[in-house]
């Protein structure tokens, strides 16, 4: 069996006059053209230059070989202009992963304006807020807000994002205003399951001290817009991003709890298991239009 390469050097050979010259063109020495010439017969089970003979003349099978590896190496050269040509431009397949609530306020009208700019893209959108780590890498970009749990995959940055504890002014009328994180104990506290996060500790910090507490929730849910419809209709208290609440706040239907503690940031980030330099344009150029939609935090201004 011989390979692409075997057909170069063969090539190289059948256009020169002697394996001398060959040997020039390949800058290497006579006595390892003649090696490796006779490797390749040997594995053909042919003879594919005339001996002996001080010249470079073909058998018929040398002319066969020659014929079929022009043909191959020109289909080889072409396809590699293809492939050059394809790393230019956005093309392929490109699939998203991203939480439900943020995917489908920003990530879906986002990917929606990308594909439309780039007619030879497919867009793939999966909405979840409970993905397998095991199978990230199946995806070109996963968006993800939260604890990261796995360091092979590239992270980059999108916007920065805090999260709140807060709950509707009616709640805080009938129950009172806590005071300090441990008064949540007290409370009707309603939980987001995602991202396998332990999510009835929540880790508040105020200077250099950690004040952490365990809720026990009167309602969970798995999804984001009802845990905070709950909490819009002063059923408790609640633990969200600010992209998600920061509407709610400045419109006065919710209100902060605690705001002079902190919380673990949750910053939007994506997530790729390729460097910047391997990543194609279609992956590498969505990444760039998130953060240029992103990092302006269009939730403030909405």
């Amino acid at each position: 069996m011989i390979n692409s390469d075997d057909l170069r050097f063969f090539h190289v050979i059948a256009h020169h006059k002697t394996l001398a010259a060959a040997a020039r063109a390949l800058d290497i020495s006579p006595p390892s053209v003649t090696q490796r010439l006779q490797a390749i017969e040997t594995r053909l089970g042919v003879k594919l230059i005339q001996r002996p003979s001080r010249n470079v003349s073909l058998t018929d099978e040398g002319w066969l070989v020659l014929s079929r590896a022009e043909r191959v190496m020109s289909e080889l050269n072409e396809l590699q202009a293809v492939i050059d040509d394809r790393r230019q431009q956005v093309t392929g397949k490109l699939r998203v992963l991203a939480p439900l609530g943020f995917g489908n306020d920003y990530i879906a009208p986002l990917l929606g304006r990308y594909a439309a700019t780039h007619p030879n893209l497919e867009a793939e959108l999966t909405l979840s807020d409970a993905p397998s780590w095991t199978s990230l890498h199946q995806w070109d970009v996963v968006i993800y807000i939260g604890e990261l749990r796995d360091s092979s995959m590239r992270c980059i940055r999108l916007a920065k994002n805090s999260r709140f504890v807060c709950a509707a002014p009616n709640y805080i009328e009938r129950h009172g205003m806590p005071e300090v994180p441990d008064d949540l104990q007290r409370h009707s506290c309603i939980a987001l399951r995602e991202n396998s996060e332990d999510v009835t500790l929540w880790r508040f910090r105020r200077g250099i001290h950690d004040f952490p507490v365990r809720i026990r929730p009167r309602l969970a849910s798995n999804e984001g817009r009802v845990v905070k419809e709950w909490a819009l209709a002063g059923w408790g208290i609640i633990m969200r991003s600010e992209w998600d609440v920061t509407q709610q706040i400045n419109e006065g239907t919710l209100m902060r709890v605690l705001p002079d503690y902190r919380l673990p940031d949750a910053d939007i980030v994506a997530l790729t298991g390729e460097t910047a330099a391997s990543r194609s344009p279609r992956t590498e150029n969505f990444i760039n239009m998130l953060r240029d939609a992103l990092s302006s935090r269009p939730w403030e201004n909405s």
